[in-house]
């Protein structure tokens, strides 16, 4: 039996990576600071502790395994990581968490490591035109994420690069692009876009309000949970290392993103327009090179994974209310 590990394994993803590899027939470690929150865990083991601790990565690579995922980062929506007030805090628990894992899975001779980072560490420069973000992956270069956060997956990517060049890890490197799905927070300032108006869709009245920051043309795309497990997947299980953008190529603007998912709901609400982070103007994946080295790249439509994400945040709404 293959054996793997998940790296955030309580998260969102992590939580439906666990249950995509139980389900291939793997046996799955998961690690975390917390157990899934809105789910039960499917790993075979799940070690409860901090990454940023040498000592707990022992415990977790203390045998050989197949695969290794490492997701575990400290991160959120716009509204954590934006703001300012958490950068220090990101960067250095999100890179001591990197530097263990990959020092550690060295150690053990652990060969085959996937590493999850973001389209936040693209040039901002780039990505002032919502109409025509520029994303493809080439275009890293000058380097100038907006946020510190961006930054440190940047870092993070070059030091994946430079443990399998140094090392010969079979190093993975895939460049996530706004991931939604059911079982993700909604809730509290770390939730993203597609979550935070699934729940104020939920909570407020047809013929109601709902809040969004800034004028709402700034655009973005979105990519369901299950795409992005299978495209992580296929990118591990190949002979290329990455980076590649791991994405959805449907662009739409805030503002269409909200609407649609009143539309999902059946409702009808006015915008209020509030000072907030936005982040940049236009950010949307571009799918050419994943589909050229892995002959795939998501299809899925948008409103296929919101319909799922709102019947679930809404059923979390309403017995949040009971």
């Amino acid at each position: 039996m293959k054996k793997a590990v998940v790296c955030g394994g309580g998260g969102f993803i992590g939580g439906h990576l666990v249950s995509r590899l139980k389900e291939e027939g793997f046996w799955v470690r998961a690690v975390d600071l917390k157990f899934p929150e809105y789910n039960e865990t499917s790993a075979d083991d799940f070690i409860q502790g901090d990454l940023r601790d040498i000592k707990v990565c022992e415990r977790v690579f203390d045998q050989p395994f197949d695969e290794v995922y490492q997701l575990a980062a400290d991160m959120g929506g716009a509204g954590f990581v934006f703001v300012g007030d958490h950068d220090a805090d990101i960067m250095h628990n999100s890179a001591t968490i990197n530097l263990n894992v990959l020092e550690t899975c060295r150690r053990r001779n652990i060969k085959r490591i996937f590493y999850s980072s973001s389209a936040c560490m693209y040039p901002e420069h780039n990505q002032m035109d919502p109409d025509n973000p520029l994303c493809s992956e080439d275009s890293a270069y000058p380097a100038d994420p907006d946020s510190e956060y961006g930054w440190e997956k940047l870092f993070s990517e070059r030091l994946f690069l430079a443990y399998g060049k140094n090392y010969g890890m079979d190093v993975r490197v895939g460049r996530y692009h706004n991931i939604f799905g059911p079982y993700g927070t909604w809730d509290g300032g770390r939730e993203k876009a597609p979550a935070a108006f699934c729940r104020k869709v939920a909570q407020t009245e047809d013929g109601g309000e709902i809040e969004m920051w800034g004028d709402g043309l700034q655009t973005r795309s979105f990519l369901y949970v299950d795409e992005c497990l299978e495209g992580s997947i296929r990118l591990m299980r190949s002979d290329w290392t990455g980076p590649v953008n791991i994405g959805s190529e449907e662009m739409v603007s805030i503002n269409d993103l909200a609407n649609l998912i009143m539309d999902i709901a059946g409702k009808s609400q006015s915008i209020k327009r509030i000072p907030g982070p936005l982040g940049v103007r236009g950010r949307n994946s571009d799918n050419k090179l994943i589909s050229e080295r892995l002959g795939w790249k998501p299809s899925a439509p948008l409103r296929e994974g919101l319909i799922k994400t709102y019947e679930w945040i809404a059923e979390e709404v309403k017995q949040a209310i009971n």
